[in-house]
């Protein structure tokens, strides 16, 4: 993952997204996806521009099926905005970057 862009996984969720401090916008992706590569610079460029107020990272659903399937995710990508534990905002397919922070923006 490039920069601060944070690698959620099954085992890490709770801690890393749940139990955070900081608004938390999940990235749902898969390697094989293409719409999920031309999101990726964008979520880069996100937590260059959210770091310190936010936490942005990427979960494989490919690798981590637990998560993705507690979340009813059924098309990826899928992006989730959570804070204080819940979830706030779920937007699904190729999301430009100003709909996604304007997301971000909503719940700082």
């Amino acid at each position: 993952m490039a920069g601060s862009v944070i690698e959620f996984t099954d085992e890490n969720f709770q801690a890393e997204v749940l139990a955070s401090d900081q608004p938390v916008l999940v990235d749902f992706w898969a390697p094989w996806c293409s719409p999920c590569k031309m999101l990726t610079p964008i979520i880069e460029e996100l937590a260059g521009d959210f770091e310190g107020r936010a936490r942005i990272g990427k979960l494989n659903t490919d690798n981590n099926p637990n998560v993705a399937s507690e979340h009813g995710i059924s098309a990826i990508p899928t992006l989730m905005v959570f804070k204080g534990g819940e979830l706030v905002d779920r937007l699904t397919g190729v999301i430009p970057k100003d709909q996604l922070a304007a997301a971000l923006d909503k719940v700082l």
